[in-house]
């Protein structure tokens, strides 16, 4: 990333030098840069600087380049838009939509997305409310509706689907978020009705929920004669290619 934004032709000495710059300006970034073991251009496997996405965009801010004012502008716009959202919520739902439309996603599919999005954060309110506060335990609930209600964990249904860092729910057909709605929209009820306190009575629930929409779907197959959960997705080429590529790079380094 330095070499291309800087256009320099001693990248690691630029990248030496800017780590030592941040440092004395008191920035975190530099510590927070992990090490992978990644190979070289000589074939060798080398510990190598590796920063995740934020750590990049912070990056890109603090390299003095033409080539990197493009991005600091776009960083800039995605700021204000988030501030002008925190002031008009509406605004973040219709950047949603229009995010989906030029990904190319049908109209009738976008509306049923964005209602899942609502369905699902109505529940994780009422988990807050019934004492769940951990992420961790909010995807061990989340694993729980999903088990119940397509009798897979959303690691497995993303492996069935071919994705790798995607969202799986935008990558799920008509059927399967409808379903994926009632599974959430079940357990949303009976917490409601119930009262669960804690993780460990929201898991039970989250199961029970997840179980209604469950026996929904098993009829619906038994009366169909075709599964609910297909491995159709929404990916790009690029992306399947991509998705390809990361795998066969996990499937080597694990080998070595």
């Amino acid at each position: 990333m330095i070499e291309v934004l800087t256009g320099t032709d001693r990248p690691r000495k630029y990248w030496n030098d800017l780590k030592t710059k941040l440092k004395k300006e008191g920035s975190e970034l530099s510590e927070k840069i992990g090490q992978l073991r990644m190979e070289a251009e000589d074939g060798k496997t080398r510990l190598t600087d590796v920063a995740d996405t934020k750590q990049l965009l912070r990056l890109i801010q603090s390299i003095p380049s033409p080539k990197a004012e493009p991005f600091k502008r776009w960083l800039a716009q995605v700021g204000s838009d988030r501030l002008d959202e925190i002031e008009n919520p509406e605004l973040a739902a219709q950047r949603t939509r229009e995010l989906y439309k030029l990904k190319g996603y049908p109209d009738d599919w976008i509306e049923k997305r964005m209602r899942s999005i609502a369905l699902r954060e109505e529940l994780t309110e009422e988990w807050k409310t019934s004492g769940v506060k951990q992420q961790k335990e909010y995807a061990i609930l989340t694993a729980e509706i999903s088990k119940a209600t397509f009798g897979l964990v959303p690691s497995h249904y993303k492996e069935v689907k071919g994705l790798r860092n995607q969202n799986l729910r935008d990558h799920m057909t008509d059927l399967e978020l409808i379903f994926s709605m009632l599974g959430e929209a079940s357990t949303t009820a009976i917490v409601k009705t119930r009262n669960p306190k804690g993780f460990i009575e929201n898991k039970k629930v989250a199961k029970q929920g997840g179980t209604v929409a469950g026996n929904a779907r098993k009829e619906l197959e038994i009366k169909t004669g075709q599964k609910v959960v297909t491995s159709q997705n929404y990916l790009t080429d690029q992306e399947k290619k991509k998705n390809n590529q990361i795998a066969f790079q996990s499937a080597k380094n694990k080998n070595k």
